[in-house]
């Protein structure tokens, strides 16, 4: 039997670094169109999910392939732990940036991995307990909708904050709370 345990850490960690590295390829690309659907083209909030989604499908894929005659619950997790840790993201940038005021690059950090750990952390344990089982073709047409999505609004956004290219490199600013906390 493979270890689930090995198997979770490694996908931590390749998709920490290649979701890190990620967010430079479009620029180190000369701004290649077709590198840019897949890594952010600009600061925005949605831009930078693809930093956990696209490592984390990639790495799903591979285990995926590994794991299924050992883990037949595999493909449902990795789809729930794909959407939560990418939708977790902006959740967490506008819960902090609303309290504090502001942007801080080592939150932002830190709720790439807060993000990517609750992602794998969520694999783990429904890979285990099968609990996302029947909700596998359900779980699967989300993460293809997310897909689609993100290669549409790449050069196509809407005109939501969640798309805007902040001016400056700045992501996001909220006015500070009126009522003082």
């Amino acid at each position: 039997m493979k270890s689930l345990k090995q198997y979770t850490a490694i996908g931590i960690i390749f998709v920490l670094l290649a979701g890190t590295l990620a967010h430079f390829v479009y620029d180190w690309s000369g701004n290649h169109a077709v590198i840019g659907l897949f890594t952010p083209v600009n600061e925005s909030i949605w831009e930078h999910m693809k930093l956990l989604f696209f490592p984390m499908l990639l790495y799903a894929f591979f285990a995926a392939h590994h794991l299924k005659e050992d883990y037949p619950c595999i493909v449902s997790s990795l789809c729930l732990g794909i959407l939560t840790g990418t939708l977790l993201i902006p959740v967490l940038f506008y819960a902090y940036t609303g309290i504090l005021g502001r942007d801080y690059f080592i939150l932002d950090i830190g709720t790439f991995i807060v993000s990517t750990l609750t992602a794998f952390l969520l694999f783990y344990r429904l890979t285990l307990s099968c609990k996302a089982k029947p909700f596998t073709a359900i779980l699967c047409i989300l993460v293809c909708i997310l897909f689609v999505c993100f290669l549409f609004f790449t050069y196509h956004p809407p005109g939501l904050g969640l798309f805007a290219n902040p001016p400056a490199g700045i992501f996001y600013r909220i006015p500070a709370c009126p009522i003082g906390i």
